[in-house]
């Protein structure tokens, strides 16, 4: 999964692996195209090299891992997102993509003013967009938003489960008057 593009450094977002599971390989690759800096939770590290990934970055408290060469250890207690993104924050990186189980923004919206975020599950990739944010789907594209105000949208409509369904081929666009609004889309 190595890559022959050279980019300057943090123009990618920077790569954190929380849980890995049983993530795509194949959107792992898309992921670590343009090799960005690869962050690892300390009890993902080994399957991450198994993989043959270049680990940049390791974090939590397990000491006892045989590192690759060149690769920085920050030991914390828990490696936890919060740990991560002030670290990724405090390095001056603007976004960074975070492989997890989960794909809740609960702790880490007070970071998104600072560097933006996009969090992967197994099945979902979930960001935060600002008002007036618009985007180009297919027709038959589901989102599940996190509604915690009003919002108003074009070209999306409302089914029975709570999802929301593009009608047709085209922007979809959202307006807002909170600061950020939650949206997932199925992989």
């Amino acid at each position: 999964m190595s890559s022959h593009h050279i980019v300057r450094e943090k123009q990618e977002p920077a790569l954190y692996i929380h849980h890995l599971g049983n993530f795509d390989e194949e959107l792992l690759g898309q992921l670590l195209e343009w090799s960005p800096t690869l962050l690892v939770a300390a009890d993902e590290y080994e399957k991450a090299i198994s993989l043959g990934l270049k680990v940049d970055v390791v974090i939590g408290a397990e000491d006892n891992l045989q590192g690759q060469e060149n690769t920085k250890w920050i030991f914390s207690r828990t490696a936890n997102l919060q740990t991560v993104v002030k670290y990724l924050i405090a390095e001056k990186y603007p976004a960074v993509n975070i492989i997890s189980k989960e794909n809740r923004f609960d702790d880490l919206a007070e970071f998104l003013p600072e560097i933006s975020i996009v969090l992967f599950t197994e099945t979902e990739k979930s960001y935060a967009v600002k008002p007036g944010f618009s985007v180009w789907k297919p027709a038959g594209s589901i989102f599940h938003i996190d509604i915690i105000s009003y919002f108003e949208t074009s070209n999306l409509k409302q089914q029975e489960n709570g999802d929301f369904v593009v009608l047709k081929d085209g922007f979809v666009s959202f307006n807002f008057s909170t600061d950020y609004l939650f949206l997932s889309e199925l992989l």
